[in-house]
């Protein structure tokens, strides 16, 4: 029987974050769990100081890299574009250079967001790769303006890279200011009597399209091994699926009745009405598909709330 072969580093940006503190959970559980050693930076670190960023990325020794790391809660890059800018783009820029110093060889992941492609008509849904992007933020902007340095390395460094463009995707860890955490987090409060069995909400009659981040995390690593080189991956569910609808879901999977007020300081101007991304080219490059029962993933998702809550 020939040896297995030896696991493979994988040098994670922004570990500490949502995404990152899922995959150091969902990795060793996974599929993936022989084929990638993950490497975490053992002291902090700023992506906007070139130097720390080098220096790690020696320390780390990679064969893959999986970029994490950003700034990205919309309302703040409103309020701080720059620092936005510095992180997403500055970040990125820093970490290429490192890569291409210490001469890695293998493949970088680059997390993108579906922000890109700003405004979508009704008619244009689900939106495909194909869709010239018009971001609407900074965020968004920074994100796009990343994308295409990290092309540029692939045209003209020869480096091998991927980018993906997550739609929206949830699990325990997630920030309560993102709408499906901030939910869980309510309803869990009111099922412990924290509360009274009151929501306000913003507009819930938009749609969008969610993912357990697991399947995200699960599509990621279908991209390291399938994914082709200077391409980019819608990563999405392609169900389309109301705010109202969602939360009626979690409500009853926990059992929970509660009364539902809209607050208009909420309603969020110009906002997107209908989204849903297409998943064909990530399906038939790489054959993922969601596997994750995403009634179960906002009954976790409340669960985790409530035991946050328990700890406070």
């Amino acid at each position: 029987m020939s040896p297995s072969p030896t696991p493979r580093r994988l040098l994670v940006t922004g570990h500490r974050g949502f995404v990152g503190q899922n995959l150091q959970a969902w990795l060793p559980a996974s599929a993936y769990a022989d084929h990638y050693t993950l490497v975490l930076p053992e002291a902090p670190y700023d992506v906007c100081d070139a130097e720390a960023v080098c220096a790690m990325v020696r320390t780390a020794r990679p064969d893959a890299v999986l970029h994490l790391a950003a700034q990205s809660f919309v309302p703040q890059a409103f309020r701080d574009p720059a620092g936005t800018f510095a992180v997403n783009v500055g970040g990125t820029l820093h970490l290429l250079q490192a890569l291409r110093d210490e001469g890695f060889a293998g493949r970088l992941l680059y997390v993108s967001s579906a922000d890109v492609y700003g405004a979508v008509e009704p008619e244009a849904l689900p939106v495909s790769e194909a869709r010239l992007p018009a971001p609407r933020n900074p965020y968004a902007v920074s994100k796009l303006a990343a994308e295409a340095l990290c092309r540029q390395w692939h045209f003209t460094e020869g480096l091998d890279v991927v980018i993906a463009r997550p739609f929206n995707h949830t699990g325990p860890g997630q920030d309560e200011r993102f709408a499906v955490s901030g939910f869980a987090r309510r309803v869990a409060r009111i099922m412990m009597g924290m509360e009274s069995p009151r929501l306000v909400t913003g507009n819930l009659a938009v749609t969008r399209d969610f993912t357990d981040v697991r399947d995200v995390l699960a599509a990621y690593f279908c991209l390291f091994s399938a994914g082709r080189a200077g391409e980019i991956y819608n990563v999405c569910s392609g169900v389309e699926t109301q705010l109202s609808d969602l939360l009626a879901r979690m409500l009853e999977t926990v059992g929970l009745q509660v009364t539902l007020e809209t607050d208009p300081a909420l309603l969020r101007p110009n906002e997107q009405v209908r989204m849903v991304g297409s998943s064909d080219k990530l399906r038939a490059d790489t054959g993922w598909t969601p596997a994750c029962d995403f009634d179960e993933t906002l009954a976790t998702l409340v669960e985790w709330w409530r035991q946050q809550e328990y700890a406070i």
